[in-house]
């Protein structure tokens, strides 16, 4: 695997999806344990709440660091492709 698509924002979102994964074990568990449904809805919420920033937190910087200011017709392309996603 190469590191060219490397940006300093990558650490930051490796935690923030790494915290999400520790909530969605703990949903499961919590659904295994037979837990009420607000206390699962919470945990779900911060699952979704930790990727989302993460996925935010990703593109923002791929927008900073990785489109030329001079707005190629590849980087227009591209700034219409990944921006479906915020």
């Amino acid at each position: 695997m190469t590191n060219h698509h490397q940006h300093a924002s990558h650490p930051n979102v490796i935690a923030r999806l790494k915290r999400a994964e520790g909530h969605l074990r703990k949903v499961i568990d919590m659904i295994e344990d037979g837990r009420p449904c607000l206390d699962l809805a919470q945990q779900l919420q911060a699952v979704e709440s930790a990727i989302r920033n993460s996925k935010q937190l990703l593109i923002h910087d791929h927008l900073d660091h990785c489109l030329d200011a001079d707005g190629s017709e590849s980087d227009r392309e591209e700034l219409k492709a990944i921006t479906r996603y915020l």
